[in-house]
């Protein structure tokens, strides 16, 4: 994905020194402009080539308000959703900066810690075609909590964790992984041939630059009988249609492609893969609601303090960000209660998860 190591915040003082030691760098690179962010914008589709695309939405970054306008369009012939333009490697940089490691990195740990109810219905769903896997790589590990979860589900099987980020160093110090391999995936997977018996992609293909060469590389890593579980934002969620760019999947800018699950199985098939087992209902995610009411309130309170704005918000601020986002708490609550009792058990329904799963086995 060519995303550098982010940014590590100072390890002593509080959040407003972080964020007062960073600024400068910000301050320096938005001096230059945000058109270098991004590379020339393709008339045709990635996936299938033709010419046919439609502006799908239009954006703003929702999550960490750094300046910058985005933009997803669709292929009408094959129905494959891509910003365009897309981000280049600078701008992979600077938007990934702070959200995962540095100023989001304890944030984000935790959010990911809390998820171990999840990781282990997804290392779940590959028992019903193998006993005890031998050897398993986690692409896009992060901090290993998954493969920490999945031990449980096989306790007999090695988990190495690859990533990008210094996260899969911490893992493999703290015990998460077996082996913490630092690095892109397409780049690494010579020394990792034919090396495994599980390969697992969650949630990592919309932030590839090459979704197909991930596909190679996953294919090349596996020993011939091994399997490859998949998940990915489903662009063809009517959820992805309902709230427009306040659904959370779309996850601006970070994810640059949606594949629908049709083109994944023809690609998987393609490469030697046969896929046995697609699932909807248990890859998803029921935070529709939540998130767009949660992305709403965000966009309608002034920011906190980040070192990409140009001086700290005054007090009055502050307080306005606190009364919207106190004003906004039943809003969050009833939207929480619809997920998880009216839209989670009607995921399995055509369209209405917002995620699916692909099993598939190397043949």
């Amino acid at each position: 994905m060519g995303i550098p190591e982010a940014s590590r915040a100072p390890k002593k003082g509080d959040r407003a020194a972080a964020v007062a030691a960073l600024r400068p760098r910000y301050a320096a690179d938005l001096a230059r402009g945000t058109g270098r962010f991004f590379e020339p914008r393709r008339a045709d589709c990635p996936w299938c080539g033709s010419a046919r695309l439609e502006e799908r939405l239009r954006t703003t970054d929702l999550f960490q308000h750094k300046p910058g306008g985005f933009r997803l369009d669709r292929c009408r012939e094959c129905g494959h959703v891509f910003q365009n333009p897309r981000l280049s490697g600078e701008g992979l940089e600077f938007y990934y900066r702070d959200f995962y490691d540095g100023l989001g990195e304890k944030d984000m740990g935790g959010l990911f810690a809390g998820r171990r109810k999840t990781y282990i219905r997804r290392a779940e769903s590959l028992r019903p075609f193998t006993e005890t896997p031998g050897n398993w790589l986690d692409v896009g590990t992060g901090h290993g909590h998954f493969c920490e979860a999945a031990r449980a589900v096989f306790p007999g099987t090695l988990f190495d964790g690859l990533d990008l980020s210094a996260g899969v160093e911490l893992a493999e110090r703290a015990g998460r992984v077996t082996r913490g391999i630092r690095g892109g995936f397409v780049e690494r997977v010579a020394e990792l041939a034919d090396g495994y018996d599980v390969v697992s992609m969650f949630h990592y293909l919309e932030h590839s630059t090459d979704p197909r060469g991930e596909l190679r590389a996953a294919r090349r890593a596996l020993r011939p009988g091994g399997h490859l579980l998949i998940d990915v934002p489903d662009p063809e969620s009517r959820f992805s249609r309902l709230l427009g760019r306040w659904w959370l999947p779309w996850l601006q800018p970070q994810h640059l492609h949606f594949v629908p699950v049709a083109n994944l199985r023809a690609e998987l098939s393609g490469l030697g893969f046969t896929v046995v087992a697609e699932e909807h209902a248990r890859p998803h995610d029921p935070v529709d609601l939540l998130g767009a009411v949660w992305l709403l309130l965000n966009a309608a309170a002034p920011p906190e303090d980040q070192p990409w704005l140009a001086r700290p918000p005054g007090r009055a601020r502050r307080l306005l960000r606190t009364a919207i986002v106190l004003a906004g708490l039943p809003a969050l609550l009833v939207a929480a209660a619809l997920d998880q009792f009216l839209i989670r058990p009607l995921a399995g329904r055509r369209h209405l998860s917002n995620a699916y799963r692909v099993v598939a086995r190397r043949d």
